[in-house]
């Protein structure tokens, strides 16, 4: 232990992360920066082919950070797990999905600790950073790494620190965003603390694994609940012709007791979409069931058919048939401002006003082009002819996008993000959430 703490300390310690997307990239800057000798590894040769050129392929990470540190040496990237072969510290970072019947799908965390188990030394640190149900860290990777071999907290030390990254988030990244680590023994808290400390402004130590992996999942399903019961206030907002944007915006004026969640079509991304099922999964095991969750759950999930019925109310009120009609889906990433859209609702829009007979389009100034949930298609031109379609539908309120001309093109908008409110025109062609 003091021989790898001493390594930390000199910053002699070889960091491999397995998974350089947008968890595991961000990473291996902070600690190349700091630095570290770190190599990205990931089994996508384009993703390694791309960081070993210095070339950015997340948003949040420009090329001109990447370069330097690939030209000192620090920062390195292979498709080769034998790399793991003289790392200090492994930080997995891999993707965590949910199958079709919403279950955890914890392939990608097994092959990722197959592979660590492969190569493993004594005297190795390794970190779960993927988003999992409490007892992962416990149950799985800690009998998969010592096996008898190594003495947990002496041998091999092994923790769980969640990834808290948020995709275009301009004031808050890796290094100012408070890391939240639990170790499987004091021991291993102890040196995943130093590690991380030597790169994150803010450490927040907590008693175990379990404990570390319940604070993710609290945090969004925190979010998801909210979202949630927002989604439903909206839906009974129109029907009691009550504006809901204006009634949530009221509610924030109160400096205590409330925090403003807005309504959308629908969740996307890679956290809050999935993390809140891994806990209710989580609790099916115990015979127990996570009913805000899964109502939640169910509320969110239909807010993309919810978007589609105004859709088809909004074209039957201008006396048009959804079948045959042109639509514009205008935003396809999972949020404001970025190029991710996995989990997007969008998807789910596309493919319902679809099967009504609608002809669809996206527009996107972030997604060139998608093959995703059964949607394979390229954006229009963002110089495009709002009048040539019969409605628009702003799913992703971009901000550089000209509400104010799609308001005097477009014949109606169905607006799922409230853009429009300060937008001048005609606002009778507009259909809100």
């Amino acid at each position: 232990m003091q021989e790898l703490l001493q390594k930390i300390e000199e910053r002699r310690a070889r960091i491999v992360v397995v998974g350089i997307g947008y968890v595991g990239l961000p990473l291996v800057v902070e600690f190349a920066k700091a630095g570290f000798p770190v190599v990205g590894y990931d089994k996508d040769p384009e993703k390694v082919r791309l960081l070993a050129l210095g070339e950015s392929y997340i948003g949040d990470i420009p090329s001109s950070e990447l370069r330097p540190l690939i030209d000192s040496g620090r920062l390195t990237s292979s498709t080769d797990p034998a790399v793991m072969d003289d790392a200090d510290a492994v930080i997995v970072c891999v993707p965590t999905p949910l199958n079709k019947t919403k279950d955890p799908d914890m392939r990608f965390i097994a092959s990722a600790s197959e592979e660590i188990a492969a190569h493993q030394h004594a005297n190795m640190l390794i970190v779960l950073e993927s988003t999992t149900y409490p007892g992962t860290t416990r149950e799985v990777l800690v009998p998969k790494l010592t096996r008898g071999r190594f003495e947990l907290g002496k041998d091999v030390f092994i923790a769980f620190s969640p990834e808290r990254v948020d995709p275009g988030n301009a004031t808050y990244h890796t290094k100012n965003t408070p890391k939240v680590i639990g170790g499987a023994t004091p021991e291993c808290r102890a040196v995943t603390q130093a590690l991380y400390g030597a790169i994150i402004d803010t450490i927040v130590p907590v008693s175990s694994t379990d404990a570390a992996e319940m604070v993710k999942l609290l945090e969004n399903t925190f979010r998801a609940v909210n979202i949630g019961l927002v989604n439903e206030v909206a839906i009974m907002s129109r029907r009691l012709g009550i504006d809901v944007w204006e009634v949530i915006r009221a509610a924030a004026s109160k400096p205590f007791g409330f925090m403003p969640f807005f309504p959308g079509p629908g969740l996307g991304g890679h956290c809050i979409p999935i993390d809140p099922l891994y806990l209710s999964w989580r609790m099916r095991t115990l015979k127990y069931q996570a009913r805000f969750i899964e109502l939640a759950d169910t509320i969110n999930s239909d807010m993309p058919e919810y978007t589609v019925s105004l859709v088809q109310e909004a074209l039957n009120a201008a006396k048009k048939a959804a079948n045959g009609s042109r639509v514009l889906v205008s935003g396809i990433a999972y949020k404001r401002d970025v190029a991710d859209y996995r989990e997007s609702p969008a998807f789910d829009i596309i493919t319902g006003l679809q099967k009504l007979g609608a002809t669809v389009d996206y527009v996107d100034p972030y997604v060139k082009e998608v093959d995703d949930h059964g949607v394979n298609m390229r954006s229009v031109s963002t110089d495009v002819a709002y009048a040539d379609y019969d409605a628009v539908v702003v799913v992703t309120d971009h901000q550089c996008v000209d509400y104010a001309r799609m308001l005097r093109e477009a014949k109606l908008v169905v607006d799922a993000r409230d853009v429009m409110r300060n937008v001048e025109g005609d606002k009778s062609k507009v259909v809100r959430l």
